[in-house]
């Protein structure tokens, strides 16, 4: 049988050279690899640019030393190691190179397979020829003249899917300022995150009969959103159909305690002093408002330290209020959540409380989001991929005329200080 699974593999071809963009997997995918597979892939990017690579999909079998993929930096595998991923090692799944080259090696061994890989790869700009600045509400595009001036063309020249959002200079770059639901900029959902797409362009130039350049001039740009980053990647995509590259941003989440179920005065003072039977009135939102976004409180903790090590006292978990003396006015349905709860015989115990704030991003129209599904007594896996979520801390808040609050009074008027 071992010769016979030999004879197999030695059939199957994998690995190549790959140049510019595109997809490359592991062989069948996404059926099972076949056993003791060897691959070598060598990508290249045209010069002066580097190579992104991200891995789409990853499962192989359960030993880190039988089966796994090698990345390197550079045009062979005895280049640089810069990752390496297996079964129990699925964390980073993202690689630039840092010259035009990269190479990607894929082993099996000779029992025990998995569904394999697929991966995509695509040719980037220096950061110093152009970069992407990815916000919460707004995303920046920076192309340098002299790139665009080898290209045949000036900052005037280049424009997004909407033509009539062009670019200005600044300094020595061609920029694009412009928020994420204008210039037709497109926002879908993929593997939990929010991704909005544009393109930069410029019609191709001609003079009479004679056409200036070969093919128009295309960036691709994405910015995916996430909570702990703030990256943006510009990439080629000439010829390239449904291709996803990420940059990533960060969403701007914020929560505050108001004076009132009105939810208009936030309050701007902490520690937040309080009385014990008092209703504090809770908001979580988007700091940029957006229709086509809901935002859904999955879970609200309160501990005696932000760090909520121990003593959590659950208010919301699961969706469902877990505290009688809460009320919850809005969650799911819109970009901003709403609720309140009382003070509670916690801040007899301790001095100070935070709370802490477990929230999902969703997009209005998938059906199957986190946000639709509201209270879950029973934990189970969404039926949706596409759950951005996020944790926001707020606090402290303390009791009115203990030793913290009075402390934190004295400070604040200069009569004192922490000891």
């Amino acid at each position: 049988m071992a010769a016979v699974a030999l004879a197999i593999a030695a059939l199957v071809t994998c690995g190549g050279s790959l140049h510019g963009s595109g997809f490359f997997s592991s062989p069948y995918y996404p059926r099972n690899y076949h056993n003791n597979a060897d691959c070598v892939w060598q990508l290249s990017a045209p010069a002066g640019q580097t190579v992104f690579l991200s891995f789409q999909d990853l499962d192989l079998e359960r030993c880190c030393s039988c089966d796994y993929v090698n990345v390197y930096d550079g045009p062979f595998n005895s280049s640089r190691l810069i990752g390496q991923l297996c079964h129990y090692n699925t964390g980073h799944m993202e690689f630039n190179s840092s010259s035009s080259y990269m190479t990607v090696l894929f082993k099996s061994n000779y029992n025990g397979v998995g569904r394999g890989f697929k991966a995509y790869f695509s040719s980037i700009l220096d950061q110093n020829t152009g970069h992407v600045g990815c916000f919460s509400d707004r995303m920046n595009i920076a192309i340098r003249n002299s790139y665009l001036d080898s290209l045949g063309l000036s900052w005037e020249d280049i424009y997004l899917d909407d033509r009539s959002c062009r670019a200005s200079r600044d300094n020595n770059y061609g920029t694009f300022n412009f928020p994420l639901n204008s210039c037709n900029t497109k926002r879908t959902t993929q593997d939990g995150h929010i991704i909005y797409t544009n393109k930069v362009q410029a019609a191709q130039l001609t003079v009479g009969e004679i056409t200036w350049r070969d093919k128009p001039f295309v960036l691709s740009v994405s910015c995916v959103m996430e909570r702990d980053s703030s990256v943006g990647i510009l990439y080629e995509a000439n010829e390239i159909k449904n291709a996803t590259i990420r940059g990533t941003g960060r969403y701007n989440i914020t929560m505050a305690f108001y004076q009132s179920s009105s939810f208009y005065n936030p309050v701007t003072k902490y520690p937040y002093e309080v009385t014990l039977s008092q209703q504090l009135y809770t908001q979580v939102q988007l700091t940029r408002p957006d229709s086509n976004l809901h935002l859904f409180i999955d879970s609200c903790v309160a501990s005696p330290n932000h760090y909520l090590s121990y003593h959590n006292y659950y208010l919301i978990n699961n969706g469902c209020r877990r505290d009688s003396k809460l009320i919850i006015y809005r969650n799911g349905g819109s970009y901003f959540a709403r609720f309140s709860f009382r003070a509670f015989k916690f801040l007899h115990m301790h001095n100070q409380v935070f709370l802490r704030c477990h929230v999902f991003i969703c997009a209005d129209n998938d059906y199957n989001s986190r946000c639709r599904q509201g209270c879950r007594n029973r934990r189970k896996r969404s039926l949706s991929s596409d759950d951005h979520s996020e944790v926001i801390t707020l606090g402290p808040i303390t009791l009115k005329g203990s030793e913290e609050a009075v402390v934190h009074r004295k400070m604040e008027n200069g009569e004192g200080t922490l000891k």
